[in-house]
């Protein structure tokens, strides 16, 4: 039995929105044909995905295995068919994915320069999505920033800088040289506990349970703005504090934690001799 690509869709629409209607809408197509291909596609599989009733729709044991699987699934073929066309010509172009902060300029130019016929493009991108373009083919390349999950990734170390506080610029730490990550224990942080590991295991000792999770944001200019308005904290890389540089919020040193490390990384099935080629321009460890 082989599966089928568009009905893996169909189906994590409906597991995500868990509600046939909104992912009837989110597909562009009418929720009877999406009632169809999902009773098509766990017949093919022979199992039940969802529970389902008038009033509600819930994942079954194998449906929440599906949606852990699909993901992966469905970027590997989205990668294999981009590289197939570019390997037949129809696409001459190679895509370097970058995170804020970082300069890539250099490297760029000198692939662009060896290949006067390539169009090399650049994409931005951020710490939601940096794995994700390299698994769905969106980029041959990324510069990504540690830590990232490096399952279906070649990684290779590029360069590491130091973690500064960024806070707002009347806060009481502002004039410091330097703080402690303990210092800012008992401070908001606006992004990923996981992102700060050193910050996430102290403040887990402090056993704080009225601590607000952090807001959703995808971008370094939002978390600015959060900071500036006095919401909390965030920490960045130094190249990534100096390029936002903004009047209202000021970047101290961490004394007592380690440089983050930045990497160039692929998709272990992109076997594109570009892709070596550049690897040996930048330079990677």
């Amino acid at each position: 039995m082989d599966l089928d690509m568009r009905k893996l869709r169909y189906f994590v629409a409906v597991a995500e929105e868990l509600h046939f209607g909104r992912a009837a809408q989110r597909l562009h197509i009418a929720q009877p044909v999406l009632s169809r291909q999902i009773r098509a596609l766990e017949k093919e599989l022979r199992v039940q995905l969802f529970d389902r009733d008038h009033r509600s729709t819930s994942l079954t044991d194998a449906g929440a295995q599906l949606l852990a699987d699909a993901p992966a699934l469905l970027h590997a073929a989205t990668a294999t068919q981009r590289r197939v066309l570019q390997a037949a010509g129809e696409h001459a172009h190679f895509t370097v994915a970058f995170m804020p902060g970082l300069t890539v300029t250099e490297p760029v130019r000198a692939l662009a320069d060896r290949h006067p016929t390539l169009t090399v493009d650049l994409l931005r991108t951020t710490w939601d999505d940096q794995v994700e373009v390299l698994l769905d083919g969106r980029a041959d390349v990324g510069f990504v920033r540690l830590p990232i999950n490096q399952r279906g990734l070649v990684v290779r170390h590029w360069r590491s800088e130091p973690r500064v506080a960024m806070l707002p610029a009347d806060h009481a730490f502002a004039g410091k040289d330097s703080v402690r990550i303990g210092d800012l224990a008992g401070e908001h942080l606006l992004q990923h506990p996981d992102a700060i590991p050193e910050w996430r295991d102290i403040a887990l000792e402090l056993r704080d349970r009225s601590r607000r999770p952090a807001p959703t944001m995808h971008s370094v200019e939002e978390k600015l703005e959060h900071v500036a308005a006095g919401h909390g904290f965030s920490v960045l890389p130094l190249s990534a504090a100096q390029y936002y540089t903004r009047p209202d919020v000021v970047a101290v040193a961490i004394e007592d934690i380690g440089p983050n490390h930045v990497c160039l990384a692929w998709a272990a099935g992109n076997r594109s001799a570009l892709i070596m080629e550049f690897a040996g321009i930048v330079d990677c460890d």
